[in-house]
Parts: C-alpha cells; sequence; structure tokens
C-alpha cells in the first residue's frame, strides 16, 4: 500500500514537471507578435484587478463597520458578493476577540465585505437566521447564507485562537482568497475540531434569548 501510493505521488510530481517543462518551452519559443500579445493580456487584467479594487473601496470594503438596524444588513448583502457579519452582544467579552480578528482580516481581504451586528437590537434578523449562540458568525454569498461560524469551536476551541485559524476557516468557506493550504489548519487541533472546520454549520433550533459560546460560564 505504501510502495503504491509512493509510486503515484511520484507520477504526480512527473506530470507536474512535465507541464511546467512544456509551459518553458512555449514561453522560449514564442514570437514578438505571440509575446506583445501575452504583455496585453496581463496589462489588461491588472487593469482589470485595480478596477475592481476600486469599486471594492467605494463599497466600504477593507473596513469592518457595525451595522446600525436590519434593514442595513440587507442592503449590504445586495451590494457585495461576500459578506461576513458578526452577531455579538455587548456583554460577551469573546465578541471582543472576535472584533480584533475580524479587523485584521478586513484590511487584509478586500475581496470581501466584514461587518458586525448587535444580535439584542435584531430580533427579527437574529431569529430568520436562527442565531442562538453568541458569538456568531454569518457567511453571506450572493445575498444567500450559506454557513456559520458558530463559538469557537471551528476555530480550535480555544479563546487565544490566531488570526491565521479564522482566515483558513473563511478561506474554506470559499468568503476570502486564501492562498494557503486549506486540507489542514495552521494550527494544531483536535480531530473532532478539524472535522468540523471542513465542512457547513448545523443550523441550531431557536430559543429564547442568546446563549454564549459553550465555555461562557468562563466570563
Amino acid at each position: 500500500m505504501e510502495q503504491a501510493l509512493q509510486q503515484q505521488i511520484l507520477k504526480a510530481a512527473e506530470i507536474v514537471e512535465e507541464q511546467v517543462d512544456a509551459e518553458l518551452h512555449r514561453l522560449d519559443n514564442m514570437d514578438e507578435e505571440e509575446m506583445e500579445l501575452l504583455r496585453q493580456r496581463r496589462l489588461d487584467a491588472m487593469k482589470k484587478e485595480q478596477q475592481q479594487r476600486q469599486e471594492w473601496l467605494a463599497a466600504h470594503h477593507g473596513s469592518y463597520e457595525e451595522l446600525p438596524d436590519e434593514k442595513a444588513f440587507f442592503e449590504q448583502c445586495k451590494k457585495s458578493e461576500r459578506v461576513v457579519v458578526h452577531f455579538y452582544r455587548d456583554s460577551a467579552f469573546r465578541c471582543k476577540i472576535v472584533d480584533k480578528h475580524l479587523q485584521i482580516l478586513a484590511g487584509k481581504h478586500l475581496e470581501t465585505r466584514f461587518l458586525k451586528i448587535n444580535a439584542e437590537k435584531s430580533p427579527f434578523l437574529a431569529q430568520r437566521l436562527r442565531i442562538v449562540v453568541i458569538p456568531t458568525i454569518a457567511l453571506v454569498m450572493g445575498g444567500k447564507t450559506k454557513d456559520y461560524i458558530v463559538g469557537f469551536d471551528d476555530l480550535g476551541g480555544t479563546d487565544d485562537f490566531p488570526t491565521e485559524m479564522l482566515e483558513w476557516r473563511l478561506g474554506c468557506a470559499d468568503m476570502i482568497k486564501y492562498s494557503g493550504n486549506l486540507s489542514e489548519p495552521p494550527v494544531a487541533g483536535n480531530s473532532g475540531g478539524k472535522k468540523s472546520l471542513l465542512g457547513p454549520q448545523k443550523k441550531k433550533t431557536i430559543r429564547s434569548g442568546y446563549d454564549d459560546d459553550s465555555d461562557s460560564d468562563l466570563e
């Protein structure tokens, strides 16, 4: 079994090497017209990226802001393709931890809109999205909620998880352009936590009020 696996890995490496060699050969043998076409395509791509960046900045991407009301939530989700919304409560100290990480990620990932909203002041929205545990981060794509990060279980189950862990989790949900390895978290965690990170969150039944994260007795 081990020998077969090694052979498969070696074969895959050889295929990649052949593809790289073929591309290098193609580039080495390009004439001036082909080189100019390639240069123009790269220039067009750079212009498109710059235009997209300006559009994101105009839509307030790059900042982590609080939504004033429930109506603003729906408005923002229509304006941006990817929206990360932190449902918080003033008395929950873990929400401050989430704020710190999302503030960093908002400036790093302009492709995504990062927002927060007070769950207690948004009862209709919280019930509609089945927000029970605080903090909960709702992941909205194309105007639809596709996933949730509930408490810190998906982030290693500890208050001192690194920003990279949340960044990786958002990458797994395709909420940001993640440049790292999505097949494993950036820090070690138990197998149960790692498994939950790779899959969508299960919505919880709505109850009256909000629960803090599973270790809320530490608050």
